[in-house]
């Protein structure tokens, strides 16, 4: 099976029957060219824009596959890429012309319910997580769709419906297994490679590829309040100036955001919906006692008329599966851009109804997240996720599916993008970030502030050469 990939340099390497059979008989796992003649993908790149096979494939089983994969990548001068779970929105899991190391397979989950700490391979996604936990009533802050990976989640920061009360996915993360760019195993956490483990809390896949996270996990559910109105899209100006007040005076427990959309004819949802524009206020409540969370959580089903209002104590497991159907993977074609802001103003406001009212396609979604709690009471130099002041962040989730639309399409996400600057503290989120036409630093400096600096040191120590720069890339800065 001749393969030829791209190098690191540029240059084209044409690699040998003979090369490849040495590599395919060193791992355990499975070494798939690619090409129509290929294997299907065990795991579909989530953002259809990015469905190109990769020239060769790992399929790796576990940590010792990594490991030989990114030794033969070294020995080649191979471009690598790494897919965990594939739901990367730039499309940071796909790499057309290189060898991607594919984690799909490893998505084990062990639960340890006395010391409440989950062990979760690098290839899991949220929901494998979500099963395992719940089954003794624990979680640890993970995302809101259930198909996204936990490896790019966290790697990102990691933000989810349990923040407010026990931070992002990275600041429950107590230790990492890691492949470094020397095909070095390091083991990460606060007394075992400091800086290592510092640095993936926020870092992106710069820095290896982890094979394992351990995770705190804290008493949630298996039942909790769920806050989920849907309001007449027209409405939204009243009804996010009465959810801002709601938002920030709301205790911890509760997390909350507003998603606007077109609601999508679903079998099963009232007639009233469908295919209707609405602004969907949702939160849940994470607290003991759901009854008591439904009560804290009424104001937000009182903000105007709801045309449908789905609220109501729901299991966590389903709440954590309830945005699924918006995000098909490989179904939509996405641009996402994000924005941080230190106040919600009345003409910020302004500004996302004219957008929420004007998206180029029924499952473009203008969003609005409210922070504080537990994000905001880190240090910002505690981990390289610097963000910890801003109590609200607007993300603009343009999502299309004919590919003719693919410019103006990207070209309203970064219109809207820029007129939310006027408002924003120039600050975004690094996962809520397109690709198209932008380098692959784009954003870093102010994404990771005074961070940048410390994150450049420990790039040149562990990857000088940049061997992983197909993430957020962070350039080596010795010294």
């Amino acid at each position: 099976m001749t393969v030829t990939l791209t190098r690191v340099d540029g240059s084209r390497e044409r690699l040998s029957d003979e090369v490849l059979g040495e590599f395919d008989a060193a791992l355990r796992g499975s070494l798939v060219p690619g090409g129509p003649a290929g294997e299907p993908e065990p795991r579909q790149e989530w953002n259809a824009m990015y469905g190109d096979r990769a020239a060769l494939t790992a399929r790796c089983t576990g940590t010792a596959d990594v490991v030989e994969a990114v030794r033969f990548a070294r020995s080649q001068g191979l471009l690598v890429g790494v897919r965990g779970g594939g739901h990367s929105v730039a499309g940071l899991s796909s790499i057309p012309d290189g060898l991607l190391i594919d984690l799909s397979a490893m998505r084990g989950v062990l639960v340890d319910p006395e010391r409440r700490l989950a062990r979760v391979q690098g290839g899991a996604v949220l929901g494998d997580v979500d099963r395992e936990t719940q089954a003794f009533g624990l979680a640890t802050p993970l995302g809101r769709v259930s198909e996204t990976g936990v490896a790019g989640l966290t790697l990102g920061g990691g933000y989810g419906h349990l923040n407010t009360k026990y931070g992002l996915s990275c600041d429950n993360l107590v230790e990492a297994q890691v492949v470094c760019a020397d095909g070095s195993v390091r083991t990460a956490s606060e007394t075992d490679d400091p800086d290592l483990f510092w640095a993936i809390r926020g870092g992106g896949g710069n820095f290896g590829v982890v094979t394992s996270f351990t995770f705190r996990l804290h008493p949630v559910g298996p039942v909790v309040g769920f806050a989920g109105a849907l309001y007449p899209l027209e409405d939204l100006g009243a009804i996010e100036r009465g959810w801002r007040e709601y938002a920030t005076g709301a205790p911890d427990e509760v997390t909350t955001l507003i998603v606007t959309m077109t609601f999508p004819a679903a079998p099963g949802m009232p007639e009233v919906i469908h295919d209707r524009p609405v602004a969907i206020v949702a939160a849940v409540h994470c607290g003991p006692d759901p009854d008591e969370g439904m009560r804290v959580l009424q104001p937000l089903r009182e903000l105007g008329t709801p045309l449908f209002d789905l609220s109501q104590p729901m299991p966590y497991a389903a709440v954590q599966t309830s945005f699924d159907p918006f995000f098909p993977r490989g179904g939509l074609r996405a641009y996402w851009k994000s924005q941080y802001l230190d106040e919600l103003t009345d003409d910020a406001i302004d500004a996302l109804v004219g957008r929420a009212l004007d998206r180029p396609a029924p499952l473009t979604l203008v969003n609005t997240f409210h922070l504080g709690g537990a994000v905001n009471a880190v240090d910002p130099e505690a981990t390289a996720f610097a963000e910890r002041t801003s109590p609200f962040m607007v993300s603009f989730d343009t999502m299309w599916t004919d590919p003719a639309q693919d410019e103006a399409a990207i070209a309203w996400g970064r219109s809207a993008w820029e007129e939310m600057t006027k408002y924003g503290n120039g600050r975004v989120f690094l996962n809520f970030t397109g690709r198209q036409d932008e380098p692959l630093q784009a954003g870093t400096d102010t994404a990771y502030g005074r961070n940048l600096r410390r994150l450049g040191r420990i790039k040149a120590a562990l990857d000088p050469d940049n061997f992983f720069q197909l993430n957020n890339n962070i350039v080596p800065t010795p010294g």
